[in-house]
């Protein structure tokens, strides 16, 4: 007789509060976790760009170049690099190591919402106010984009980028889908101003927050409603959203101090987590393990699940 296959242990959600950085560094515009998630990084309105060991709460070196407000930053996949995008409508690229701007894009015609590196970090995508898309090479000593996508009718607030794919969300309540192998747009209407759209981790469905207080899972390729979850408040700020490090839950920043998580499958509420009095500005989902980053005023918080216990006994 052959004895059942033992249950995978339930998904933890990081609910113990293990860590508050006062960042000093204005309001936290966002925040970021490296490509391993052992390093973040915060973006403030002080324009600079700050690099933190997060279970630690130890500062590693500040990054000054922008002229004004940082609004959205990313790693690249070696550790080597950092881009970064804020109100100066600048792009910049960062050597980790000496802290020093390698290079500095212009031709955005607004603010830079958000910034991505390609997966060989040879590329680096900015989404603007401007309602464009631009992609910068890293490599080259060409001031202007290699190309523009400006389909948007309105600010591109979030793109996303996997190995073949251009993921965007747009004030005009579109989410735009670039396939760079098929050379093809695919584009689904959400109706309300996106703030946020992300891959899940298998690559099968994107999520989409939106300003009518709504988180929406769709099919990546068909554009089908997978699910919808609500309770949260997002009607004013553009708010991060995620899928948990095993895609088994929907976790979402709110206006009204909490952070959400929903059951992927089943669209309940399984958490409303209290972070403080304000907006959760942003936040970031470990890649690997049930850890999550939260951004609100001056400071960022790290949480854990419950069960876990800081090297050297409790923090």
């Amino acid at each position: 007789m052959a004895f059942p296959e033992p249950k995978p242990r339930a998904p933890e959600l990081p609910q113990k509060r293990l860590k508050t950085l006062d960042c000093a560094q204005g309001a936290v515009r966002a925040v970021r976790f490296n490509v391993d998630g052992n390093y973040c990084l915060t973006c403030g309105s002080d324009k600079t760009l700050k690099l933190w060991n997060p279970l630690r709460g130890t500062l590693l070196r500040t990054y000054s170049g922008h002229g004004y407000e940082v609004l959205d930053a990313a790693g690249s996949f070696d550790n080597s690099s950092l881009c970064s995008g804020g109100g100066d409508k600048a792009v910049v690229l960062w050597d980790v190591a000496s802290g020093q701007v390698v290079r500095k894009f212009r031709g955005h015609a607004g603010k830079v919402n958000t910034v991505q590196f390609n997966e060989e970090a040879t590329v680096i995508l900015s989404g603007s106010i401007d309602s464009s898309i631009r992609c910068w090479d890293c490599r080259s000593r060409r001031p202007e984009p290699v190309q523009t996508l400006d389909e948007a009718r309105d600010g591109v607030s979030s793109v996303k980028v996997s190995d073949h794919e251009v993921l965007a969300g747009s004030v005009d309540g579109r989410i735009r889908r670039y396939d760079l192998r098929m050379g093809q747009l695919f584009s689904d209407y959400v109706g309300s101003p996106i703030t946020c759209t992300c891959f899940s981790r298998d690559g099968q469905c994107t999520l989409v927050s939106s300003l009518d207080s709504t988180l929406r899972l769709l099919d990546k390729d068909t554009g089908e409603l997978l699910g919808e979850y609500t309770g949260h408040k997002n009607q004013e700020y553009k708010l991060d959203c995620c899928l948990s490090e095993r895609d088994t839950h929907v976790v979402s920043c709110s206006e009204d101090g909490k952070v959400f998580f929903w059951d992927l499958v089943e669209g309940a509420l399984a958490l409303a987590l209290p972070v403080g009095r304000g907006v959760v500005q942003s936040l970031a989902y470990h890649p690997t393990e049930p850890c999550l980053l939260t951004a609100m005023g001056g400071s960022i918080h790290c949480w854990r699940e419950e069960a876990y216990e800081a090297e050297g006994g409790a923090s």
